[in-house]
């Protein structure tokens, strides 16, 4: 599996393309492109590599999650996948299983996404490296996003976190460091 990641918007919002191998049909997680600079810096990656987005998965509906929705639909002419059920995802021509996990918490329509193939996991803003999202906007609480991380670390402690902000961790590493665990 190959990522690009992308820090868009004032939030530093991280939006991944994701590939697997040589293959050049790609996921679209998370849509932080805000404006015209930061669009064409993701059409510019996603021409010069080739590839063709065949998905485009939203983690929760905040506005730094979604700014460069309409863009992404237009633009590639795919349909974003929000509020998925959860359990398995099937997204036309992507081979590599996809596991819907909902994470409620942070938002109460927040989901992560589990490759276990991969052993690959994108968290939105439901953890971050030694941390987790924050509670206090609406839609979030501590309870139950409490209930969203046990679930999460009954993961393999190699999984790749991919969050919503910020950089790439392991459950490994959020099980010993994260002091909100």
């Amino acid at each position: 599996m190959n990522i690009k990641t992308f820090y868009f918007n004032p939030y530093r919002e991280a939006t991944y393309v994701v590939t697997r191998g040589e293959q050049k049909q790609c996921l679209i997680i998370d849509a932080g492109p805000y404006g015209e600079k930061e669009q064409q810096r993701l059409a510019e990656y996603i021409s010069v590599e080739g590839l063709q987005p065949v998905g485009l998965l939203i983690t929760h509906t905040h506005p730094d999650h979604i700014c460069g929705l309409d863009f992404i639909e237009r633009t590639y002419s795919v349909k974003a996948i929000i509020f998925p059920i959860e359990g398995p995802l099937a997204v036309p021509e992507w081979s590599s299983r996809i596991e819907v996990l909902r994470t409620p918490g942070h938002k109460e329509d927040c989901v992560c996404y589990y490759f276990p193939d991969e052993n690959t996991l994108f968290t939105g803003d439901t953890l971050f490296e030694e941390s987790i999202g924050r509670t206090d906007l609406p839609g979030g609480d501590m309870g139950t996003l409490r209930r969203s991380l046990a679930r999460l670390m009954t993961l393999p402690d190699s999984t790749r976190v991919y969050p919503g902000h910020g950089f790439p961790t392991t459950i490994a590493h959020e099980r010993q460091y994260n002091p909100f665990l």
